[in-house]
């Protein structure tokens, strides 16, 4: 697609095409207005999660609202996901479009998607199509999904005042423009059923002092995967005395490091 591109990641160490390596796709954050995979805050964070993982990463620049409708964003981040899975043939190389690291390193069965923030709304949206869908394409499923501060919103006692839910306002189409959409709630009752989601794990993170996202979204929208009866493993990490995607903004933390840990282990497995 001439609007969507991406930054690559492989790990150093990698020294032969035999060794297969975990895949993510990363989705960055910036409200769904801002923010860039060739950002030096995405550079640096990614090659602390490369390294930690020892996993291939895909960071994904898609057009941003409000020049673009939002749904396009989705369009791109889902044209992204199935570039990559494209590469999941059995063949060689049968196209220019495709990517020597992601094809000789790549191991299909530990696809993971991950995004902070807006990401996070995205990665909702991907696997959620990929439920619909039966996978990314006719070879490759979501294993993983993490959700980083993910921009979603719930009916919440003074949500209204939250910058997050005036964004939303702004950027969406006027018939999404409310906490009604299930572009941004994941519980409205218009929705699909949570039960839908297309991956086997999920691991949520939020901050306990997140003054974007509160992190009662993050119980609610846990209670309603659960009450869904959506058949695979979930987790929830709450981080204590920290703000809005803070491994981001300070990887070099212990905080940050051992947060970082846990994705990468999350990454790994199958």
């Amino acid at each position: 697609s001439p609007h969507v591109s991406a930054r690559l990641y492989l790990p150093k160490n990698t020294n032969n095409s035999t060794q297969k390596l975990p895949i993510f796709v990363y989705y960055h954050g910036g409200a769904l207005v801002l923010g860039s995979a060739f950002f030096n805050a995405y550079q640096r964070y990614l090659n602390v999660l490369v390294s930690e993982s020892n996993a291939i990463a895909i960071s994904v620049e898609y057009r941003l609202a409000p020049e673009h409708d939002v749904t396009t964003i989705y369009e791109d981040a889902w044209t992204a996901l199935q570039w990559v899975a494209s590469h999941a043939s059995e063949k060689k190389f049968t196209s220019g479009n495709e990517d020597p690291w992601v094809k000789n390193y790549g191991d299909f069965s530990r696809l993971s998607v991950i995004g902070d923030s807006a990401g996070g709304n995205i990665v909702y949206h991907m696997a959620m199509r990929a439920g619909r869908e039966g996978g990314v394409n006719e070879k490759v499923a979501i294993n993983g999904s993490i959700y980083v501060c993910p921009y979603l919103l719930v009916p919440l006692e003074n949500i209204e005042q939250n910058v997050s839910y005036k964004n939303w306002i702004i950027i969406s189409s006027p018939s999404e423009a409310g906490l009604h959409s299930p572009l941004i709630n994941p519980l409205a009752e218009n929705g699909p059923s949570l039960s839908q989601l297309g991956c086997s794990r999920m691991l949520l993170c939020f901050a306990e002092k997140d003054e974007y996202i509160p992190k009662e979204i993050g119980v609610r929208f846990v209670e309603g995967v659960k009450k869904s009866g959506w058949k695979g493993d979930l987790e929830l990490i709450e981080v204590e005395d920290e703000g809005h995607c803070f491994q981001l903004a300070y990887p070099e933390t212990e905080k940050s490091q051992n947060l970082i840990k846990r994705f990468a282990a999350f990454i790994q497995l199958k």
